[in-house]
């Protein structure tokens, strides 16, 4: 893991195993990451990405596991896609003037085999401790492919509290307790529109196991036009997931039939960004 701290904001610890996601996301002294208190899909890969506070979910597939068509191998999209388990290769790091920076491309190999690169750019503003991640997703495959993406931010369960809600303009009545749906979990996606500058905002807070503070989520709508929310309240599991994401919750098959596939020809990219701060 790499430490990435600025003068003010949370330490990460990013991981270079594993596409330079999120594993640690320590706040006031507390590591907020769910580690163990996760479901067992059964895919070690998701396993180990799960367990952090921020994993990408991607290029190739964001959801569950459906067949491949036209495989009579047995081969499936896998979960939440090809990009876990990728190393990164770290290009600069930078600590300057209070701020922090790391650049870094993951080179994919998607379970059909194609090559798949994530230009990754991390920053923390030192001034206001806001985290900004910006990706743009390249087809460096010789095919032309859809190409989706979901974030997958998980706070442990137990770190959060009966004052602790979701807030945002895409939720239902502005917002409600993370504790929504019946137990030991839920899960719902909607529309997200964008409040300002093109990037949609949620909450969750106030959380007082790290000093009362609130978790703001902002990110870019034209590409992240969806945010779905998962939690997990089914012993081991005790996490609530925020989850920007590029497509409805739907089948591929159904994403396709509608004409909903992103297109990347070769060469081409899509590009993403999303940001978070402790407020």
């Amino acid at each position: 893991m790499i430490e990435f701290v600025a003068a003010s904001g949370p330490r990460l610890m990013l991981d270079e195993t594993s596409v330079l996601d999120i594993g640690g996301c320590i706040v006031e002294g507390a590591d907020i990451a769910p580690k163990r208190a996760i479901p067992d899909d059964g895919d070690p890969r998701i396993d180990h990405s799960l367990e952090g506070f921020l994993f990408t979910c991607g290029p190739d597939h964001i959801r569950h596991r459906q067949p491949i068509p036209g495989r009579d191998d047995g081969k499936v999209y896998p979960l939440h896609g090809s990009a876990s388990g990728h190393a990164a290769k770290v290009l600069w790091t930078k600590f300057e003037n209070g701020n922090a920076e790391c650049r870094a491309d993951i080179d994919i190999t998607t379970v059909e085999g194609l090559p798949q690169r994530i230009e990754r750019l991390w920053r923390i503003d030192g001034a206001t401790g806001e985290v900004r991640l910006e990706d743009r997703v390249v087809n460096t495959s010789d095919r032309t492919v859809p190409t989706f993406l979901m974030y997958h931010m998980n706070t442990g369960g137990k770190w959060l509290d009966e004052g602790t809600r979701l807030e945002g303009r895409m939720l239902e009545n502005g917002g409600f307790p993370w504790t929504f749906g019946e137990e030991p979990g839920g899960i719902f996606c909607v529309a997200a529109p964008a409040t300002e500058e093109g990037f949609a905002e949620v909450r969750l807070g106030p959380i007082a196991a790290i000093g009362g503070r609130t978790l703001r989520v902002r990110f870019r709508v034209d590409t992240l036009p969806h945010l779905q929310v998962w939690r997990n309240q089914k012993a081991p599991a005790h996490i609530i997931g925020i989850e920007p994401v590029s497509h409805r919750w739907i089948s591929r098959d159904e994403l396709e039939a509608a004409g909903e596939f992103n297109m990347l020809a070769p060469g081409e990219s899509r590009s993403y960004a999303l940001t978070f701060a402790f407020l």
